[in-house]
């Protein structure tokens, strides 16, 4: 039996305040005349947080316009930008949520690998290390700070860079950070992290690694979204560090269906991740009975409306496109169902949940 030899993230600061560090953090990594990068969400441009990025002579900001999720083709880009315009940098810096994470990971690899990020779409495919990556998240529950994937939407499919290059050298998990996210913007990624630890706790790949993480995770996701009270900080810091642990659950064991079928929506859709897994998963009663009558309490506790019928009116075309990217992801498949998923989920099977959606 081979064991899997797995790459971490390499450094970790958590606690309110410690973005005020980063200047510390990154002095080290720095080199004389290449600046560092911030790859900032969009959303935080004329806000506060703007003003305190520890920004030093050439170095620059570029706000990311995450309305939709990575493509492929932004990645090219912005890494194509960098390189006219600098040469060489120090690093990439992500200030934001999964998508900005996402993008951050994948241009610091594109900034030293040839050619386009769609050809390092898929398992161990990355040639050469990045730049240094730093990851500061501003949500919490995709787990894309500690993944060593960074999911891209390309001309053909969605897949991430998934190679041991992919994890950020840095993470800085500062929960003052998630202060006043929208309740269904915190809800819909915080249920990522959920949906995370059910797919991973009832999977064939299970492990001891994968289960202590999964487990804590779980009971955090519980206390945050089925406890008493009202929000506040000790419900950010739970839900950032549920985040952390289901990332690492996963990392060792893998994700399951609603993963699987909530790419082919984003694919052709452009489905929001989180929101997306929510609209499959409140559909897998059938795979996942105890997780999905448990999401649906979250659900009607925090009072979240659910998207429905967002696949009626699709042609046989369409559905069979996204039946062709779920299908692509055998890991996620295998994982849920076994070694015989493909006798389990047939094409047929596959598009008669899509239609449910």
């Amino acid at each position: 039996m081979k064991f899997r030899n797995f790459k971490m993230v390499s450094y970790v600061v958590y606690g309110r305040g410690s973005f005020n560090q980063l200047d510390e953090i990154l002095t080290p990594h720095r080199n004389e005349n290449s600046p560092m990068i911030f790859l900032v969400d969009h959303f935080f441009e004329n806000k506060p947080l703007v003003n305190r990025i520890p920004l030093r002579s050439a170095d620059k900001i570029i706000f990311a316009d995450v309305s939709f999720e990575p493509k492929t083709k932004q990645v090219d880009g912005l890494s194509n930008q960098l390189k006219q315009e600098f040469g060489t940098i120090s690093g990439i810096i992500g200030i934001g949520g999964g998508s900005v994470m996402d993008l951050a990971k994948a241009v610091s690899l594109m900034m030293n690998n040839p050619g386009s990020s769609a050809d390092y779409q898929g398992w161990d495919l990355v040639k050469y290390p990045g730049v240094y990556k730093a990851g500061i998240p501003t949500l919490s529950g995709t787990g894309a700070e500690v993944s060593r994937t960074t999911v891209l939407t390309g001309p053909t499919r969605k897949l991430g860079m998934n190679s041991d290059f992919t994890p950020f050298d840095q993470i800085v998990l500062d929960p003052e950070l998630t202060t006043n996210v929208p309740v269904n913007q915190r809800f819909y990624t915080g249920m990522d992290c959920y949906i995370h630890c059910i797919e991973s706790l009832t999977g064939t790949f299970l492990n001891e690694f994968s289960k202590s993480y999964g487990e804590k995770a779980l009971n955090l996701c519980q206390e945050v979204f089925l406890g008493e009270g009202e929000w506040g900080s000790e419900q950010d810091d739970k839900l950032m560090m549920a985040s952390y642990a289901g990332g690492m659950s996963i990392a060792y064991s893998q994700v399951g269906i609603a993963h699987a079928v909530s790419y082919g929506l984003g694919y052709l859709l452009g489905t929001r991740h989180g929101i997306g897994n929510c609209i499959v998963f409140d559909k897998l009663e059938e795979y996942y009975p105890d997780g999905v009558r448990e999401f649906k309490q979250m659900v009607k506790k925090n009072k979240i409306e659910i998207p429905q019928h967002i696949t009626s009116g699709l042609t046989d075309e369409q559905f069979d496109t996204m039946i062709d990217v779920s299908l692509g992801m055998r890991p996620l498949w295998e994982n849920a169902l076994g070694s015989d998923w493909e006798k389990i989920m047939t094409r047929g099977k596959l598009r008669a949940l899509y239609e449910q959606l």
